[in-house]
């Protein structure tokens, strides 16, 4: 049997692209076995609108259940809403340890997505548009996305909003500080919810939503490896 397995979340709406670059770090340093699965929904041909977070969750079990019968012990990263599902499988399955990299507990920073819409109006003036981060993120989100699916994101965020408080291992949490969809408190509220006695709060000053996607990520990568291959007493 091996001994490790890691199941990774993405977020809403999103491809596996958005985790890769910690998945492939992981596998230089590691002979660990990676689960990075695509939620029910969210493959190319699929349709959002046909179903509920309670797929997502089914699915995310799923994975997890199959690495659990693969491996001795489990970690579980999420992304954005797959943090959301991660802190539930968390709270529910005897996972080993836990990252949550811009969990979605709240979203839309005003504030940060204010400058970021006038950033992509300069671009836009310029004619740089198709270098910004903000169009290349939600041009198709905004008008591909059904409104049910939107609405069965809240949904998540709302069943799970008590998951939080039944995590009891270890837990890091990451978040962007330039982050204009998942604000930065969303990442502090997380840290005093959570009642692990063992928890680390990282904040990427420079970073936005696709964390591991900042010019920094290198050294979050590490924090992370170190986090999760440290022992557990």
């Amino acid at each position: 049997m091996e001994k490790i397995g890691c199941l990774c979340l993405r977020g809403f709406t999103r491809s596996p692209f958005e985790v890769e670059p910690l998945v492939e770090y992981l596998r230089l340093q590691t002979d660990w076995t990676f689960s990075v699965p695509v939620l029910t929904g969210h493959g190319e041909n699929d349709d959002l609108s046909k179903v509920s977070y309670r797929d997502w969750i089914e699915h995310a079990e799923s994975a997890l259940k199959e690495l659990m019968f693969k491996c001795n012990e489990v970690y579980v990263i999420g992304f954005s809403m797959g943090g959301i599902i991660a802190c539930y499988l968390a709270a529910n399955y005897p996972v080993k340890k836990l990252v949550l990299l811009s969990a979605a507990v709240k979203y839309i920073n005003p504030k940060q997505l204010l400058l970021d819409i006038k950033s992509l109006i300069k671009d836009l003036i310029k004619g740089n548009v198709t270098n910004n981060e903000l169009y290349l993120r939600y041009k198709n989100k905004i008008i591909k996305t059904p409104i049910r699916a939107t609405q069965q994101f809240r949904a998540l965020v709302s069943a799970n909003s008590t998951s939080y408080e039944e995590i009891k291992i270890p837990v890091f949490i990451a978040q962007g500080n330039k982050d204009g969809i998942v604000p930065v408190n969303s990442a502090y509220l997380l840290y005093e919810m959570i009642p692990a006695s063992s928890k680390n709060l990282y904040i990427e000053e420079e970073a936005e939503h696709l964390i591991c996607h900042c010019q920094n990520n290198q050294k979050l990568f590490k924090e992370i490896e170190l986090f999760l291959k440290k022992s557990v007493s």
